[in-house]
């Protein structure tokens, strides 16, 4: 692993070198497995594989030797893109966008096999299942897919954005998972729950990601593509299947996902009583600093995914998470570089988490009365284009949870906001707790 001290220890990046998209999630043999986007050789956007990691308790993770790689003159010769892994009746089947030579932002779907139960071995299947996007939709962006199963059938979407500028995410019936047929536009941006949400900045769709979780509500995630990344997003409804086989979702509510600048690619992964969510955050910090370092991108925590009773969002840490609290307990004072802390508030409250030479301070403070919580970490400027200001969350209830570890800081306000942002430490910061305010509680662990 990397020496640089803003490197995560507990969450999921390879040893070395690039990571981006996580990519299908799977459990099998009692254990769960996460791929992800990876550059074996640099930590740069390029000759994109698929990393492997696996863990007994989505706490702990072993890392694996790659697990798809680009096959010459096959249909990802230009890399193994974002998708899913799925049970193909006792077979574990990746399913994911090839990129040939000749590509012009059109991606095949693709399948490999695994060959081993530890899933160490693939073996790709050498045809794409679905070569390019449907005719007569003037698709110019087709990839990620995503499969599921609905109504006793499996599907599969596929993010894609249009010729006009309109956003969607296209769905095929996939029950075979060799033979794949267009069933229709499972949602597209001129639904206008989502145009409110969220407008009409993206000009496609990626990621799509369907979960149902267990009071029966649907969560669609996505992420926002307008040549650059513009965030996530999700919306939650149910998918209806109309007369003739198509498939669409019935929209109820729709915002923003992570509401911090550094997270994108949402991976759900669909387990028997809950829908798990992990996402990509990457580097806000320049290149000649990631050169040195040797490293880029990491994944996020596990998160757990639910809906409010109003349509909105729910969202915790996995609970597993708590396993990694076995360090000193938090107390005002120096912090670690890894750490999970609790701030209960019932007026109003400012936790300081890290100080600068200057005197600057990374805060978050929570006001219970305006149903606000405020992340300050201007003192810690990004080097990405959305800049470093305050965010700041509409969140009912007086609790959040933040988790650090190294440069990634994920926070959690009330059960309804998640916000993932990259803050680097210098060598002349102090790491430190301070906490101001009255009937605040503060408590928290060292990870270990």
């Amino acid at each position: 692993m990397s020496n640089d001290p803003n490197a995560p220890r507990f969450r999921v990046r390879p040893p070395a070198n690039w990571v981006n998209d996580p990519n299908g999630p799977f459990r099998w043999r009692g254990r769960h497995h996460l791929f992800y986007q990876h550059n074996p050789d640099a930590p740069v956007h390029a000759n994109v594989h698929w990393g492997h990691a696996s863990s007994p308790d989505l706490a702990h993770w072993d890392h694996h030797p790659v697990a798809l790689t680009p096959t010459p003159g096959g249909p990802d010769e230009a890399g193994c893109w974002s998708g899913c892994v799925v049970d193909d009746d006792g077979v574990p089947t990746a399913v994911y966008s090839g990129v040939d030579r000749a590509h012009t932002g059109l991606s095949s779907i693709c399948l490999a096999v695994a060959e081993d139960d530890d899933l160490l071995e693939w073996k790709p299947v050498p045809e794409p299942v679905v070569s390019g996007p449907p005719p007569g939709l003037d698709v110019t962006m087709f990839r990620d897919p995503f499969v599921f199963r609905f109504g006793g059938r499996r599907w599969a979407l596929v993010g894609a954005g249009h010729a006009d500028g309109t956003p969607s995410v296209l769905v095929y019936d996939c029950e075979d998972l060799y033979d794949w047929r267009f069933a229709g536009i499972f949602l597209d941006g001129h639904d206008p729950v989502t145009a409110e949400a969220f407008g009409t900045g993206a000009t496609g769709w990626e990621c799509p990601q369907l979960g149902e979780t267990a009071s029966g509500e649907w969560i669609l995630a996505v992420a926002l593509w307008d040549g650059d990344p513009q965030g996530t997003a999700y919306v939650t409804g149910r998918p209806v299947q109309l007369p003739g086989g198509t498939l669409t979702f019935a929209t109820r509510h729709a915002d923003r996902l992570d509401l911090g600048r550094d997270f994108y690619a949402p991976s759900i992964l669909q387990e028997t009583d809950r829908v798990l969510l992990w996402g990509w955050s990457w580097e806000a910090r320049s290149q000649e600093e990631v050169d040195r370092a040797g490293w880029a991108g990491v994944l996020t925590a596990p998160r757990v995914l639910d809906v409010h009773e109003d349509g909105s969002l729910r969202v915790v840490p996995a609970p597993e998470l708590q396993l990694l609290r076995n360090g000193e307990p938090l107390i005002p004072g120096p912090l670690p570089s890894s750490y999970d802390l609790t701030v209960t508030a019932r007026s109003p409250a400012t936790v300081s988490l890290l100080r600068s030479a200057s005197g600057a301070e990374l805060t978050v403070s929570l006001d219970p009365a305006a149903g606000t919580v405020t992340l300050d970490r201007c003192g810690w400027p990004r080097s990405r284009a959305d800049g470093s200001a305050p965010l700041v969350l509409r969140a009912t209830g007086d609790t959040v949870r933040i988790l650090v570890d190294g440069s990634l800081l994920e926070l959690f306000a009330g059960e309804r906001a998640m916000v993932t942002e990259r803050v680097y430490r210098r060598p002349d910061d102090t790491a430190e707790l301070a906490v101001t305010g009255e009937a605040v509680q503060v408590t928290g662990r060292a990870l270990g």
